[in-house]
């Protein structure tokens, strides 16, 4: 009757390790290391550098426990601080010769100190790593940012207005003006037989707008375009992605520590800065603009054909002999040369309104799309109109440092929608593109919200919650085991493995603990003993009935299952909404409180039904359970407690 068969041990067994796997790392805390990361876009951190920086720290004397190429960075772990800032001066000596044109940063940093054994012990979906604090645990600066949404869809009608307008020229169709609103566009027709005829033709511009025709009065005639609901929503989700990406491009390359930068809700992003607690340099960090620009070729000597091959000019500019307004800049990215660039730009970066890449049509490797605003298509047009065969480079200046992204050849008069060829595959224009959109936002943002919290208080957080749960916990057990004495053991022992597997799926899972993730752990601890106090009540009041104790066990758990379920999933209910609509701290609580339901459930009644069946499952002739007292009711023939040990 109280029997497991041997696959649910099997189980319960599998949870376990599960359980001690995973949460054993949040018990070594954290080592004290130096990062060396990318300072510019363009730059990336190579893993062979991995050896570069080992010869820099045994040359200096300062011995690493390991030095790994984690994320993208480079990360030195030591033993204590005193070697972390000696290993730092190595690495910036090695890394940072100069520092005005500095391609790498190196910064001190914290990293998970778990040994190289216990991270191969992969037993379920992810590494063995510890639980990510939040900002009151760990200290830092937290910005709530807000993205101005109807800036993103002025930007986008902006650039759809272009186009209609250039392809109502090619085709002859006369209108009267062309007016670009908040959310819509106008176009205005002498008479309603033109309004129709570019109807077409504007849908075939803007497929994403709807496009009517509205009579004024016996003049006039509007073609009238608004966005569909599912292009806005599209054009703010990419505003939104595009504004993660430039943030992330910002930040993950300077050396903070988990950086947090994320969407939340429809038009908002937060942006968490772990470690740093200066606010003016984390507000730095986020208004930091890489510049991109176009601008011509004045000569080079890589292409005979073009119009602006001049190996006369670069040999002069390498000598120092240069034009007026133009400078000598080198191509890295694609194959090395020196041109002569124009100080002049013919556009910037505010003009793009998107860049992406695809797969060249006519099979010619891959392509970066180029979308630019009106007045940008506008200063394109004019100045490509006589440049054909000329060569315009692309620049991406930040901090003062001029990069060379690529150096396309111009084949024919450019709109505000261009293409940029000779990629050699999908992941190169990739990477063009996004160095492209790195220097610009796809809507500006305001901050709207920021807060600091300091080291000190986060280690005192740590403690604060750790003894609040400690002693929550340890006041429940007490009780537990002295009003249901064997059994309150049991129930004990189940808390203890239910706080173990949601500091595990915590881990696992990787989410953020904040301290009301502790508040909820600690609620987790009360709500998760209430399951076993239904469990022991009832299988009291089945001894109360006279029932026989392997009966009332059986009994207990069964009905006392349908009340705990129903319990949990209401309540469960209520976290759910919790974590659909609430932000910040609200979020933080509710993921605690949701992972803890469903340990619960499995701690309190599987678990637990586990260690009775092992007890007293075996025993064929079971008189008594140890459950504390069960006073039959008066008039039953007996004042003995139902109980024996």
């Amino acid at each position: 009757m109280n029997r497991y068969p041997w696959w649910k041990y099997a189980i319960i067994g599998f949870v376990l390790l599960v359980g001690v796997v995973y949460t054993l790392p949040n018990f070594f805390g954290e080592a004290p290391a130096v990062q060396v990361s990318s300072a510019k876009a363009t730059v990336k951190v190579d893993p062979a550098q991995v050896a570069l920086a080992t010869k820099a720290l045994q040359d200096a004397g300062a011995r690493a426990e390991s030095v790994d190429f984690e994320a993208g960075s480079i990360r030195a772990r030591f033993l204590d601080t005193d070697t972390q800032l000696k290993a730092r001066d190595a690495l910036t000596k090695a890394f940072v010769p100069q520092k005005d044109d500095a391609d790498y940063v190196v910064a001190l940093n914290l990293v998970s100190n778990v040994p190289a054994w216990l991270s191969k012990l992969r037993v379920a979906i992810a590494e063995p790593r510890p639980t990510y604090l939040g900002l009151d645990l760990r200290g830092g600066v937290h910005f709530l940012l807000q993205v101005d949404m109807k800036a993103a869809l002025a930007k986008k009608l902006q650039s759809y207005e272009v186009g209609l307008r250039t392809s109502l020229r090619e085709k002859n169709m006369r209108h009267t003006g062309i007016r670009v609103s908040a959310d819509r566009i106008d176009v205005r027709f002498r008479d309603a037989a033109s309004a129709e005829a570019a109807k077409n033709t504007a849908s075939d511009v803007a497929p994403e707008m709807t496009w009517q025709v509205l009579p004024q009065d016996d003049q006039t005639t509007l073609l009238a375009g608004t966005l569909k609901p599912a292009a806005v929503q599209s054009i703010q989700q990419e505003a939104l992605r595009q504004n993660v990406v430039t943030l992330s491009n910002r930040v993950n390359n300077l050396g903070v520590a988990e950086p947090v930068i994320q969407q939340q809700g429809n038009d908002r992003i937060v942006v968490q800065l772990p470690g740093v607690q200066d606010v003016a340099k984390a507000k730095t960090i986020i208004g930091r603009t890489a510049t991109l620009e176009f601008r011509m070729v004045e000569a080079h000597a890589a292409d005979p054909n073009a119009r602006d091959y001049d190996p006369q000019k670069i040999a002069d500019a390498r000598n120092g002999i240069l034009p007026p307004n133009t400078q000598v800049l080198q191509v890295k990215r694609d194959r090395p040369e020196t041109l002569l660039v124009a100080r002049q730009p013919i556009i910037t970066g505010e003009n793009l309104t998107s860049a992406t890449a695809d797969q060249d049509s006519q099979g010619r490797g891959a392509i970066v799309n180029v979308v630019l605003d009106s007045a940008g298509a506008s200063i394109m047009k004019s100045v490509t109109r006589d440049s054909v065969k000329r060569r315009m480079a692309v620049l991406l200046i930040e901090k003062g440092v001029v990069e060379v992204l690529t150096a396309p050849t111009i084949q024919s008069e450019l709109g505000n929608r261009f293409q940029i060829s000779g990629m050699v595959n999908l992941q190169e224009a990739s990477d063009l593109a996004l160095l492209m959109r790195s220097g610009s936002l796809a809507a500006p943002m305001e901050i709207i919200e920021e807060r600091t919290v300091g080291p000190s208080l986060g280690k005192e957080n740590i403690a604060q919650g750790f003894h609040s749960v400690l002693w929550g916990f340890a006041a429940i057990a007490v009780f537990m085991c002295l009003y249901y004495m064997l059994f309150g053991v049991f129930s004990s022992i189940a808390l203890a493995i239910n706080v173990l597997l949601l500091i595990a799926l915590l881990s696992m899972l990787q989410a953020t603990l904040t301290l009301p993730g502790i508040a909820a752990i600690a609620l987790a601890l009360g709500m998760a003993i209430d399951s076993n106090v239904l469990i022991n009540e009832r299988i009291r009041e089945e001894l109360r009935n006279g029932s026989s104790p392997q009966t009332a066990i059986s009994v207990g758990y069964e009905r006392a299952w349908a009340t705990i379920l129903d319990s949990n999933v209401t309540t469960l209910i209520a976290g759910v909404a919790l974590l659909a609509f609430g932000s910040g701290p609200v979020r933080g609580f509710a993921v605690v409180h949701c992972l803890g339901i469903l340990t619960s459930m499995f701690s309190a009644v599987f678990f637990s039904r586990g260690l009775v069946n092992l007890w007293y499952g075996g025993r064929k002739r079971l008189k008594s359970v140890a459950i504390g007292q069960v006073w039959r009711p008066e008039g039953s023939g007996t004042d003995t407690p139902v109980k024996s040990s």
